[in-house]
């Protein structure tokens, strides 16, 4: 039997992997809904009366991606709570193929040079950047749920008896086999008796 403290550090460290793949998806999700407020491209059009103005498009707009693949994974996020086993490995797939995802919206279409004076090329570069950590960090954090879908705790594992034996649907059938281990199903226990 393990002591107090042995016991203690067992759990601190069932949690430690569960804190990692919320964590890695968190930061991921908020990092790729950040890219899709900054801008991803600029240019100075010609408005007639108005002059040149500055045109600017967000990153929502210019990879409509990014949104949904923050949502997977705030989601991916509570999926890694609730499973455990082979729902997790699964999860963990999808949160994989969703981080890829993200890294190839932050690539795709990428310039590090060439900005007309006046444009917020910095913000672009930025944006981008910003939008391929995202997509590695729920990558990570989908690496991180598939390796240790076994060893995190999940929702709700606190309360769960350890062998605890699962209670039958059906009653005839426990009734048949209490008959045939020898015991009385119809006695009460009356102490009439």
């Amino acid at each position: 039997m393990k002591s107090q403290p042995e016991a203690q550090s067992a759990a601190a460290s069932a949690r430690r992997p569960l804190w990692t793949i919320i964590l890695a998806l968190l930061l991921g999700a908020l990092a790729l809904w950040g890219a899709s407020r900054m801008v991803w491209f600029a240019e100075f059009r010609d408005e007639g009366v108005r002059g040149t103005v500055l045109y600017t498009e967000p990153g929502e707009q210019r990879s409509t991606a990014l949104v949904p693949l923050a949502i997977l994974a705030l989601a991916g996020v509570a999926g890694a709570i609730a499973t455990g086993g082979w729902l997790r490995r699964a999860l963990g797939i999808v949160l994989v193929l969703a981080g890829a995802a993200g890294v190839w919206s932050g690539v795709d279409g990428i310039e590090f040079g060439g900005f007309a004076p006046g444009l917020p090329g910095t913000e672009i570069v930025l944006g981008h950047l910003i939008a391929v950590l995202g997509g590695i960090l729920v990558a990570l954090g989908g690496l991180a749920a598939i390796k240790w879908a076994g060893a995190a705790r999940k929702l709700g594992a606190r309360y769960a008896a350890p062998g605890a034996k699962a209670a039958r649907k059906d009653p005839d059938t426990e009734l048949w086999e209490a008959l045939s281990e020898g015991d009385d199903p119809t006695d009460g226990g009356d102490p009439r008796r």
